[in-house]
């Protein structure tokens, strides 16, 4: 069971987390293509692009979370 499956959102907190969620899914939609230009470029600066890669893997985590409470489990 979900940390999160018991917790009742209202619809403005469901709607607040909701913008979170596309927000964070566009930045990391955005993320991905800056990531794979740059690893295109011939001077491509491998700091910058480890550093994009873990600020991506980060938003991955906040989307996986947000969905778990907008989106839980339903049982069965």
């Amino acid at each position: 069971m979900r940390r999160y499956a018991m917790l009742q959102l209202d619809k403005e907190q469901e709607a607040q987390l909701g913008l979170e969620l596309a927000t964070k899914r566009q930045e990391h939609s955005d993320l991905d293509a800056a990531i794979h230009t740059l690893s295109q470029s011939q001077m491509a600066d491998r700091m910058l692009i480890q550093r994009l890669k873990k600020r991506k893997l980060s938003l991955k985590d906040r989307i996986v979370q947000l969905e778990n409470i907008l989106l839980p489990d339903i049982i069965a």
